[in-house]
């Protein structure tokens, strides 16, 4: 479960926060009362992190199509404004 700290709190408690993070999970913090921020273990926040993009030898073994990562998406054409000819 989660705890919240006030800034003031977790800075006059730096060590405590820090362990508590990775001990406990997630730590909240709050800034008058509003949720500002959360300390995660290091795992943690690698494992929520997306994964980047596949290697070429990862990309090319897949099963799957692999057409969609080697082309790159479109840019949309800006629309011409149509003249009027009152």
């Amino acid at each position: 479960m989660s705890k919240t700290w006030q800034v003031q709190e977790a800075k006059a408690k730096f060590s405590e926060f820090l362990a508590a993070s990775v001990e406990e999970g997630p730590q909240i913090v709050t800034k008058p009362g509003v949720e500002i921020a959360v300390l995660v273990d290091i795992n943690e926040w690698r494992r929520l992190q997306p994964k980047r993009g596949r290697t070429l030898k990862e990309l090319l073994l897949a099963p799957e199509a692999r057409t969609d990562e080697l082309v790159p998406p479109r840019q949309p054409f800006p629309m011409r404004q149509i003249p009027d000819f009152d």
